[in-house]
């Protein structure tokens, strides 16, 4: 038992969270948001603007920046940091960090009496970082697929996808071979900040290392086949994968200076899916989890590995072991970001505005991707619409526009994850947009489902403390969820709504197949 402290550096931002494994109690909780705290890195919304709207990088040296001002503003919040036994993190999927020869010597040398980005800026082979939101790599997955078919699905655990990191490398040794040749270590943003807190190179753990096209989920270890293809003499360049519950390393003195203690453990950081599990305590089969965030993802723990035939849904590693499921939708509260702006509607507004209209919307269906989907797979943004509701004219009804998105995104939800085969009673749900009680509604009269919120609405940061305090401290899984995941709200379906969203779904699958099919 002991207090731990978890890290989630997300799209738009970095959270901490300090917890006391003993009490179950949260003593502390700190977060930046990069657009508003960081302007100087031009990523507004996480990542830099590009004129190709399938390009999407960020600058790793801002997840730096992050992590000095974030520190600094703890400590001078009297923050309980020199208590901190032990210390997990999650980083935002997929994205990929290129670094020289120089990064493990300068690592090893970190000065306390400098920041980290003048120290770790000429470490990087390439400047930027291919994020999860980057489809640009089209051309490299036809290559990937070609060459190892259904393999590639049935091992590691999810088809060639644009965004993964196994494709970005080989984007990059294709299109950038200099900056591949000068390239001695390529991280996940999970190792990345993980290796910067231990002052040497982290191992990839098995939840973020799913997420690559390049792990093998039968032998837990890269597959040197679709590695040696993806890019030659790649395996060289990836640190080894490890166990979930592995130690990194111990903290760098470096960090002193923000009052932690030299030399406490930090266990291997996770992706903030596989974290977001554990934070929301559904690490055992049986219950979905739905974060609404920047993207929505559906996720569960799996009892068997299986894959989904349709290549939109994936497996990753469970950081309570076993395998997890995850469908990510890129239209998540980006698109209903989008429309809050058109109608210049307040948050609270728009959380409310939806009641005015029946469940079903009166027959009227949205297709909405303001920008281009993976699932189901659609290139070609644009929000599309069937019935009456007129989505284009400045005159649109904007409960019904409202109500709309948010039925969309359930039904599609509960349409692509019907390949995992459970009939979920049981849905959890996190994220910022889970404060939203008529989305919540929604989802759970669309899944027929119970959907429970918890206390702590920041489940991968929650998650990552709760990993440190099982891997550094030893402290059960089951111990864990009982004092920090139980359901602070449940809110029940309406059965008398079943058969309307039944015969919906049935009419969203059609007109969703005018665009995919």
């Amino acid at each position: 038992m002991g207090i731990y402290l978890g890290l989630d550096s997300s799209t738009q931002s970095l959270k901490a969270m300090i917890v006391d494994s003993s009490s179950g109690k949260i003593l502390y909780s700190e977060s930046l948001n990069f657009g508003a705290d960081l302007p100087l890195f031009r990523c507004p919304s996480g990542f830099l603007e590009n004129p190709d709207p399938l390009v999407r990088h960020s600058d790793p040296m801002m997840w730096l920046a992050a992590m000095d001002l974030l520190f600094s503003r703890m400590k001078q919040k009297n923050a309980p940091l020199s208590l901190v036994e032990g210390i997990s993190g999650s980083g935002q999927q997929h994205g990929s960090v290129f670094l020289n020869s120089s990064f493990t010597d300068k690592l090893k040398n970190l000065d306390p009496s400098k920041e980290l980005i003048p120290q770790l800026e000429s470490t990087l082979a390439m400047k930027t970082s291919p994020i999860w939101m980057d489809s640009s790599t089209g051309e490299e997955v036809r290559e990937i697929s070609e060459r190892f078919g259904s393999r590639l699905q049935s091992d590691t655990g999810s088809p060639a996808i644009e965004r993964f990191t196994g494709p970005q490398i080989r984007k990059v040794w294709k299109k950038s071979p200099e900056i591949y040749a000068n390239t001695s270590v390529i991280h996940l943003v999970s190792s990345f900040l993980a290796s910067v807190l231990c002052g040497e190179n982290s191992p990839i753990d098995f939840g973020d290392g799913a997420g690559m096209n390049l792990l093998n989920l039968k032998t837990l270890s890269w597959d040197k086949d679709i590695v040696e293809f993806t890019a030659p003499g790649l395996l060289n360049k990836l640190p080894p994968v490890k166990k979930s519950s592995s130690i990194a390393g111990k903290l760098h003195s470096y960090f002193t200076k923000y009052g932690l203690k030299e030399g406490i453990p930090v266990n291997l950081w996770s992706g903030d899916n596989p974290c977001s599990l554990i934070g929301t305590g559904a690490s055992k089969p049986g219950t979905a989890v739905i974060s609404l965030g920047t993207s929505d993802t559906f996720f569960a723990a799996m009892s068997r590995p299986v894959t989904d035939p349709d290549g939109c849904g994936h497996v990753f590693g469970n950081p309570a072991d076993g395998f997890m499921s995850l469908i990510c939708f890129k239209n998540g509260s980006l698109a209903r970001e989008k429309v809050r702006e058109r109608f210049a509607l307040d948050f609270k507004t728009f959380d409310n505005i939806a009641y005015a209209i029946p469940a079903g919307n009166n027959g009227n269906l949205m297709l909405p991707y303001y920008i281009p989907e993976i699932t189901p797979l659609v290139m070609q943004e644009g929000v599309r619409m069937s019935g009456a509701l007129n989505f284009v004219s400045g005159d649109a009804d904007p409960a019904a526009y409202v109500r709309a998105i948010m039925e969309a995104q359930a039904m599609s939800m509960k349409i692509h994850s019907a390949w995992l085969g459970e009939d979920f009673k049981r849905i959890r749900v996190t994220g910022g947009a889970s404060k939203s009680r008529i989305l919540c509604e929604i989802i759970a009269n669309v899944f027929q489902a119970d959907v429970e919120k918890i206390s702590v609405p920041d489940s991968a940061a929650l998650g990552a403390a709760m990993r440190a305090a099982n891997a550094c401290g030893g402290v059960a899984w089951s111990e864990l969820e009982e004092k920090f995941t139980k359901a602070s709200e449940i809110i029940h379906p309406d059965t008398y709504v079943a058969s309307v969203y039944k015969n919906m779904i049935e009419q969203y699958i059609k007109f969703e197949n005018t665009i995919t099919k």
